[in-house]
């Protein structure tokens, strides 16, 4: 095997990003080990609000660098998203000064209460990092949040600068504007570094399927566009049949190769690793040692008789349990890279075959919908997303023209100037999220959410309406209000899903989204079990060897998390178009 370019001379901070799924967590862990058993001292970090380091590493993380045992020289740490937006208010009133009187602290602390004040607070601490806040270490590696929410964080300097410079009133929803405008200087040196190439390399993980080329694709040119050009490609996955005659082997190689072969310029041009695919869960020091190892020789290995998972209902029995119901919403969830969209898009697929009418809708910023339904169309099925640019416009307008109606023209100018902020999208997405909820009074919603971190986030925004709604409400009042997350927590009215890989860590992460929810008085209705390879028939060793670990990960979803559970076999060409998703939702 060839040695890892990414290992050869790194920079001393390396940005690992891609779609969810694509092992950016494996390969930053395992480049992250690499360089501490050098002797090198490494600070690994994650930014995404649903971080799994703490299982994959084995150590449980907080906000500050803890030693990882059994790896010299290693520390990890996790951003915590509300332990950062504490920091950054306490940093805010700090600044206030002796004079400010507690009632100004206390609309100071209002003001910082949003979503977006966790993002840019969240953001100041990546900011920290980048600053040489931790001189120390001789490299920083960031393990991010799937792409769309990365990309939301990236971009957040540049709409936070325009937004200062157009405003001068000193005020906003996230503090006094004098706090802001004294981190601008240390935000745009932070982009500095990260566009770097000679003290930063951005690393686009993605795996040789074409959804994840795509994603790789266009985040390569949107991080381009933010002057961050300094970019390689690690290709993770690449399988090699051991025996050319197992059609289902040679069908996953033959894809891989397909998919590589039509690399848009944007990545073929880019520095490339590939890492093989490997016939273990990557969970453990062990198994993040031997990432990168030479592929394992399993030509001996035995191919008796292994477990099935053919004792799981399909994903047409979940389809005819929903259409029961006449109406409803139905939630996907999960984290990145499980197939969230294509199990929501056969929902909905399925549902509409049977006679429904279906609005299908996404919340995901990265938006694969579009692509994985196709061009064509049927009867009683609509598609769209929730698209946060024509959403913000829809909102400044509905505004403007309500409470700016009776304003004089300063009066309307200030409104505009108010609306400008970066924070009135997460107020539009909101809104937008609530209307698609209500539509399900009357027919089914079917919604493919954002990974995991993004979506917990929007149901923060939720929760956050609920309580503001309800706080002052009259229980003996006439009539009733219904508020958004009233009717996700009404299992009548709502049904959540969580798709999951038969894979340790993303049974994990369901397991503790599931745990999320259910905090908020949400409980899931079903799992889905994605990309099941144990019923193909294959002979391949490596793919066999696969097979052992996720009749166990199967067994786990049925033991300890989950009421109902749908399988979902793999196939080597993902399902792509109407046609397609039929053959999954209809009766077999």
């Amino acid at each position: 095997m060839t040695p890892m370019t990414l290992l050869c001379k790194p920079n001393r901070h390396l940005f690992f990003t891609g779609k969810g799924g694509v092992g950016k967590t494996s390969i930053s862990c395992a480049t992250a080990i690499a360089l501490a058993d050098k002797g090198l001292k490494v600070l690994l970090v994650s930014t995404d609000p649903a971080s799994n380091l703490d299982e994959m590493l084995g150590v449980s993380l907080g906000s500050d660098p803890t030693p990882v045992p059994g790896v010299s020289g290693l520390f990890a740490m996790n951003i915590d998203p509300e332990t950062a937006a504490e920091d950054y208010r306490v940093r805010v009133l700090d600044q206030m000064g002796p004079d400010a009187t507690d009632k100004d602290k206390a609309t100071v602390r209002e003001q910082l209460s949003g979503a977006c004040t966790t993002e840019i607070a969240a953001f100041d601490e990546f900011v920290g990092l980048l600053a040489d806040d931790n001189p120390q270490f001789n490299h920083i590696i960031f393990d991010t949040a799937p792409t769309g929410h990365t990309l939301r964080l990236l971009s957040l300097p540049k709409a936070w600068t325009g937004f200062l410079e157009a405003n001068e009133r000193g005020a906003s929803c996230l503090g006094p504007h004098s706090g802001l405008k004294m981190q601008e200087d240390r935000f745009r040196e932070a982009l500095d570094c990260l566009g770097d190439p000679a003290r930063t390399t951005i690393v686009l993980v993605t795996r040789a399927e074409r959804g994840a080329i795509r994603e790789a694709a266009r985040t390569a040119g949107e991080l381009a566009e933010l002057g961050l050009s300094n970019q390689m490609l690690a290709v993770n996955g690449r399988f090699t049949p051991s025996d050319p005659r197992d059609t289902v082997a040679a069908a996953f190689a033959a894809e891989q190769t397909a998919a590589l072969a039509e690399l848009p310029a944007s990545l073929a041009s880019l520095p490339r690793d590939e890492v093989p695919l490997k016939p273990f869960d990557m969970v453990g020091l062990g198994a993040l040692r031997a990432l990168f190892a030479p592929p394992d020789d399993l030509a001996g290995s035995s191919t008796g008789n292994l477990p099935t998972v053919a004792d799981l209902p399909r994903l047409s029995s979940l389809v005819d349990d929903i259409a029961a119901g006449g109406r409803g919403l139905v939630m996907v969830m999960g984290k990145g890279g499980v197939g969230k969209t294509t199990v929501a898009a056969a929902v909905a697929v399925g549902l509409a075959a049977r006679g429904h009418s279906v609005h299908l809708t996404t919340t995901d910023p990265a938006a694969h919908l579009s692509f994985v339904v196709g061009s064509d169309t049927m009867p009683g099925l609509t598609v769209d997303r929730i698209d946060p640019e024509a959403e913000t416009e829809r909102y400044i307008e509905k505004i403007m023209t309500t409470k700016g109606r009776d304003l004089d023209e300063d009066g309307k100018a200030l409104l505009r100037e108010d609306l400008a902020s970066p924070c009135t999208e997460e107020v539009a997405v909101f809104h937008a999220f609530s209307r698609v909820v209500g539509e399900a009074r009357s027919s089914f919603v079917v919604i493919d959410t954002a990974p995991t971190g993004h979506t917990l986030l929007l149901l923060d925004a939720t929760g956050a309406y609920h309580r503001q709604m309800t706080r002052h409400l009259d229980e003996n009042a006439p009539g009733r209000m219904i508020t958004p997350l009233m009717r996700l927590q009404d299992p009548a009215y709502t049904r959540v899903l969580l798709v999951t890989l038969p894979e340790t860590t993303p049974v994990s992460e369901a397991g503790a989204l599931q745990d999320d929810l259910r905090r908020a008085r949400i409980e899931p209705y079903g799992w889905v079990v994605n990309k099941s390879m144990a019923i193909t028939g294959t002979r391949d060793p490596l793919l066999r060897a696969r097979i052992n670990g996720e009749a166990a990960q199967i067994e786990r979803v049925k033991r300890d998390f989950a009421r109902r559970v749908y399988g979902l076999d793999f196939r080597s060409v993902a399902p792509v178009g109407l046609s397609e998703l039929r053959k999954i939702a209809d009766p077999v």
